[in-house]
Formats: C-alpha cells, structure tokens, sequence
C-alpha cells in the first residue's frame, strides 16, 4: 500500500487503469483545493490498483489501509462513524469529511458505499478545515473515480465469496469526438449474510444495493475543462445483528431494516489563464431513507423506531488560484451550502415497554391506585423539518524561501441551522381501585407541541505550516498548526424520550426537559500540531514516513443514552479531550517484482475535563476510537510466458490490526487489539485478472461495537471467515 506522508505538488495524474503508483515519490494530492502549491500533511494514497488487490471500493475498506483511520463494521450502512486521531461520533456531524470527484458529500449517512473503477482514494489526516471547511477536523478523504478522457475501453467485474456474497460490474469508457468523452456504469451487490436472529431463524445482515454513474467531460480548448459526474443508488439491508451480554445470542421479535436511496450531481468547471485558474464546483445531493428498528433488540414486544427521511442538498465552490510559478502562491475561495430535511421518526410502545417503562413505575409509587392502560400499543409522533445553510470565505498564502516553504492559511465560516418540531401522543389510561378492581377515572392524553429551535455559528479556522526541504524535493521535514471545527445543531433522537417523560410527568412520575438544551448541541473545536518526515532513498525503493501528533479538542461532542429505561439517544458536549500519538509508514520495493507495505499508527486520547453531573471521567480514554491501527502487506509478482492468457502471477498477503477500544467513558469494558490475516493470488492476462482470495483466514472473533438500551448489554461480532473469487475483464 502506498500510505505515504505527503508533501505534495501541483498535479492531476492521469490513473492508467493498470498503473500501480507504488513509487511514492510520484503520489500527488490532486484534489483542486491542494493543487496550488506544496502542503504538509500527513496522507494515505491508494491506487487503483491496489484498491482492485484488496477489494477496496468504498470507505470502510479504505480506512483498514490507513494508519490512524478506523470505520467499525456495525448496524447497517447508516452508521458509518469515522476515527481519526482519537476523534468521531456515532451520530450526527463527522469528524473526517468525504469528496467523491472533488463533491463533498454533505449527509454523513450517506459515506457507506460501493463504486465501481475506483481510480486512487486520498486520505488526509489532521484538521483540513482552512480549505474545507466544516466537519473535517479530523481528516479528509478523497476517492476519484476513472476518467474517460484518460482510458477508453469496456470493463466487466464478477466476484462471489462465503455467504453467498456477490458483485457484478459493467462499465464503458468512450470518446464521442476529440473533445468529449463520456463513461456510463452500473454496479449490484447482495448478500445473504452472516448472522441469524435466535427468535425467527432468519439471517439478520442480509443486503441488495445497486448504483449507476454517468459522467461526462468536455474540453472545448486547452483552457476550460468541464465535467459532470451524475450517481443514483439505492441499497436496502437488514443489518443490526446485536446480541444481549450474557446470553450471547441475537434475538429479537421486531423487524430491522434500513433502505436508501439517493442521487448526486456534480458538474466542475475549471478555467485556465497565464496568471490563475478558476475552478466552479458545483452539486446537488438528495437521500432517501428509511431506518426502522426493534429498539430494544429483545424478544419482548418494548418499543419500536422509524427513522424516516428525504433531504435536498445543493453546494457551491468557487476557488481562484494565481499561478504556481515563481516563490509565492496564493488561492482563495468561497463556499455556500443549503440543507433541507424532512424526518419522520414515530416511536411506537408495545405490551412490554408499557407495563415495564410506564405502569410499573407509576403502579410502584400508587400500589393503592395503579393504571392500566388503554390500549397495548400506542405513538409517540415526531416530525422535523430541518433547513441549514452556510457561507465561507477562505485564502492561504505560501512562500518559498530558501530551503524552506511558508503557508498561512484562514477561513471565516457561518452557519445557520434551524429545527422546526412537531410532537404528539393520543392515548390514555384507566386509574384503578386496587380494593375493589374496579375504574376510579379515566384519563386521556393529549399532546401536541410545535416549537421552533434556531442555532447560529461563526467559526474562524486558521492554518499555518512550515516545510524544510533537505537534500532534494522529495525528503522534507514540516511542522503544521491548524484549527478545525465539526458543526453543531441538534439532536432529532432525543425527541422520542421527551415526548416520553412528558408523558410520563403528566402522570406524577418522570423528568422534564428543556428541549433546547438536551436537542441543542454546540460546536466540536480543535488545535492540531504536528511534526511529520518524509524520506526517499535506494533510487526510490525505500520510503518512510512518520509524524507525531498533539490534539486539543474543546466542546467534544458525544453520543451518551441517558440515565434510566429511556428511549433516546443524546448529544452532549464533553468539556475537553486531548490526543496524541505517532504514524508511521514503510514502503520497500527490494525487487522489481517484490513490494513490502507497512503502516501503523498510535493515538492516546484522553478526557482532560468530562462530568456528567454523576461521575468524573476525567482522565479516562475516550470511548470508540482505538490505540493502534495496523496494516501490512507483502506481495511478489511473477512473470508468465503465456501469451495473451497467463502474462503475471501475483501472490499477496496482509495483515490488519485495531485495538484496544473502549465502549464506554468508564472504561469499564473493552475490545483488546485483534488482528486479521488476507491473502490473495491473481493471474492476469491480456484481458482478464482472475483473483482467489481469503479474508479473516484465521476466523478470528472479536466485538466491533458495544452500547447500553434500558438497561440491557449489547455486543456485536466480527465477520468470520470468507473465501471467494473475482473475474475481472478489461477491453
């Protein structure tokens, strides 16, 4: 793997399908915004085709490859939290941001996907929020897919694994004219999966998910490029296979799913004169779900949640950039977004939860007078509506001097988000004689709130580096100080439990809230210094580059269930964390046909200041994010004399590793670091690559995620082992 620490020139490479760029010292960072001069930052790239070796086609496939990047496999395709550096929330904002062809994907539960022909991913880590903005404190990743204007041709992909997981691919790259080409694709994947529910016998994380892109790109003359990159998916899964602590089995009576649809488009205008260049990024974003789930995750008929959504994006970049000739540079940029959700998210109570959520309590402190409810089921309603707009104005600046490179960087970012609430419940209960058995009253309830909550936010993000150049241009030692911010806003899932203990209050018994302060969240802010090297030698077949790192994070957002057999899931600003740690990555080609790999990062994150109002985290390790990250990998390419049909044979093996995580701030609980072994072999022809492969060979078990629900432990496990078989055709 290519997992470099970057200081990186201006540059798009054209990605040959078939090029592999191994040698570091040709990695560029080509997304538009780091194109105008060298930055320091600590980077990952992937090639294609080493994203075709390890079946690399989305993030959390990615992230294992990366030293420092952590995306636990859990729950459904909707919950896919990033780590980095001791940072990430399972809900709401993110902490790394995510731009598919330079598109900055707004909606966080829309980063869990398939492409087909990807053509190099980029993750920077470290705050990268001077050029992006919003919700890349911890890192940016890019993923670029394959150009038409680069290659032409037809690719077919088919691939089958344990499970009966399968994934057929079809694309076409073509030139319309000398100055247009255009590629059309489509990509479907399902598996049976892995993981049966006790209580019916039927699989648990069953998946369908199919996709189709188009994109088109026009060069009317050597100074304006303008591509269009049009996506729909749409994926439906059953996913949620959490078992209960102590009896160890996945067993629950409710239905669990989650479905999505959704479309962007993105069109790049880039303009080019003798002086500067102008780029227009331009994208329209629209998701569908539907999140539906036995909240309980028990046989017991507690209480059920939908979670259903539609939500309009549009965003707008627009960067100037002066040439980059001469000892200074400069680019500077404006940025808007609009944001529009409609949420529908019912919580509807059942038998169970309420004789054990509602009657018992109210029974236990009135024995003499309990309730019976009217009925055995009943709604608590919410619906959002959810509109969130922001500006931008950003600059950095570099200077050459000497063996020594300067940048400075700022943006000013404003953000508006509104919440506009509607709850409500009918039901009612009887009050009971206990003496007599017979009805003393009957109480309805009613309830129906509307309110309107608004949140403003003015974040100014600096950025300033410092890069000595030693020998030649490709060893460099840096040192970059940044600020990054993740949004605040707020909480939709504590609704429900609102609602509930209004409910509940009404009847003499419960809590009462300010909405705004448990929905209300504020903004995730942090300074980032690091000190990072990269060295080449050997004529380029030794690489290494490491970086030690010091996080100061203030207002840390996390995700906590409130104390007691509640429903929802709350925000909460944390008071202060600290991370720090040490990246390391090793790229030794000591043949022309052998390649070793390594990469390994170390994060210590640490609450400094965290009380919950009942107990003092202070100094505990914050939860979720793990201590070390590990990848490897050795391969060997032998060269066939077959002709057209047997050209190579590659051999490959990896290892990857993550651990020690904690599940909760008590630290009370944890998953030890784990490591997994993969192996493939391919033979490669003319036209084909034919690819066996093995994951998890060893079968090893471990937890990927941990939470609490009224009361109850829940785990969930690793995939086991899986075998399978790719065919890749290429004409």
């Amino acid at each position: 793997m290519a997992a470099v620490m970057v200081v990186a020139p201006l540059g798009a490479v054209a990605a040959s399908v078939m090029t592999d760029t191994l040698q570091l010292s040709d990695i560029t960072v080509t997304a538009v915004k780091q194109g105008t001069a060298t930055v320091a930052t600590a980077a990952s790239t992937i090639s294609q085709r080493e994203a075709e070796r390890n079946d690399v086609a989305g993030t959390k496939t990615a992230a294992t490859m990366v030293p420092n990047f952590f995306i636990p496999d859990y729950g459904s395709r909707m919950t896919s939290t990033i780590y980095v550096r001791g940072l990430g929330t399972r809900i709401d904002q993110p902490s790394v941001g995510l731009n598919v062809d330079n598109v900055p994907i707004m909606c966080k539960e829309n980063y869990d996907f398939d492409l087909m022909d990807v053509s190099r991913i980029e993750m920077l880590r470290g705050p990268q929020s001077t050029l992006y903005g919003r919700n890349t404190m911890g890192g940016l990743m890019n993923i670029y897919t394959l150009s038409p204007s680069h290659w032409q041709g037809t690719r077919a992909m088919l691939s089958y694994g344990s499970h009966n997981t399968y994934k057929l691919g079809l694309s076409h790259y073509t030139r319309l004219s000398h100055k247009v080409a255009l590629s059309v694709s489509a990509y479907y994947t399902g598996s049976d999966g892995e993981f049966r529910n006790q209580h019916n016998g039927r699989l648990t994380d069953w998946e369908r998910q199919g996709s189709g892109r188009v994109k088109l790109e026009w060069r009317p003359d050597a100074t304006l490029l303008m591509s269009n990159v049009f996506t729909a998916a749409a994926s439906r899964q059953g996913g949620y296979p959490y078992e209960q602590v102590g009896t160890g089995s996945i067993a629950y009576n409710d239905t669990c799913f989650y479905r999505r649809a959704s479309v962007t488009d993105g069109l790049t205008i880039t303009k080019s004169w003798d002086k500067a260049m102008l780029t227009s990024i331009t994208s329209y974003q629209y998701i569908d779900d539907n999140m539906t789930l036995d909240q309980d995750f028990t046989p017991q008929p507690y209480f059920t949640l939908t979670q259903a959504r539609h939500e309009h994006a549009i965003t707008q970049d627009i960067v100037l950039k002066g040439n980059r000739d001469g000892q200074y540079r400069w680019m500077g940029g404006l940025f808007g977004f609009y944001r529009h959700m409609n949420m529908h998210a019912p919580v509807t109570f059942k038998d169970t939860g309420i004789a054990e959520l509602i009657e018992r309590h109210v029974n236990e402190a009135l024995p003499a007078y309990p309730v019976v409810w009217d009925s055995r089921s009943f709604v608590l309603g919410s619906d959002f509506t959810m509109p969130t707009w922001g500006a931008s104005l950003y600059h950095q600046s570099e200077l050459d001097w000497g063996s020594f490179t300067f940048t400075a960087g700022l943006r000013l970012d404003y953000e508006h988000a509104t919440l506009n609430y509607h709850s409500e419940t009918h039901t009612g209960y009887d009050i009971v004689q206990a003496s007599t058995g017979t009805v003393y009253t009957h109480e309805p309830i009613d309830i129906d709130d509307r309110g309107s909550l608004k949140k403003d936010f003015l974040q100014l993000m600096p950025r300033f580096s410092v890069i000595y150049h030693l020998n030649n241009e490709t060893n460099n030692i840096y040192l970059t100080i940044a600020r990054g911010t993740k949004a605040g806003g707020f909480n939709t899932q504590m609704f429900s439990d609102v609602l509930q203990q209004r409910l509940m209050h009404m009847m003499g018994i419960g809590l009462t809230y300010d909405v705004n302060e448990v929905v209300g969240y504020q903004p995730e802010k942090a300074w980032n210094f690091e000190l990072g090297t990269h060295l080449e030698t050997w004529q380029g077949r030794l690489t290494l580059d490491a970086d030690i790192f010091y996080m100061d994070c203030r207002d840390r957002q996390l995700t906590i269930f409130p104390k007691g057999l509640t429903t929802g899931r709350m925000m909460t600003n944390a008071g202060q964390t600290r991370s720090y740690g040490a990246e390391l990555s090793l790229h030794l080609r000591p043949t022309l046909h052998t390649t070793l790999t390594a990469s390994y990062g170390y994060t210590h994150a640490t609450f400094e200041h965290y009380n919950d109002g009942k107990t003092d985290y202070s100094g505990k390790y914050v939860p979720y994010a793990p201590s070390h990250t590990l990848w490897a990998e050795a391969l060997h390419e032998f060269t066939l004399h077959g002709g057209d049909w047997a050209q190579t044979l590659t051999m490959a093996a990896n290892v990857s590793g993550a651990g020690r995580i904690y599940w909760n701030e008590a630290n009370s609980l944890h998953q030890p670091f784990y490591t997994l072994l993969g192996a493939n072999i391919t033979l490669a022809g003319k036209h084909y690559s034919l690819q066996l492969w093995g994951r998890n060979l060893t079968d090893t078990h471990y937890r990927t995620f941990y939470f609490v629900s009224i009361g109850h432990e829940f785990l969930q496990r690793s995939h086991g082992r899986s075998l399978g078989a790719t065919l890749r055709l290429q004409f």
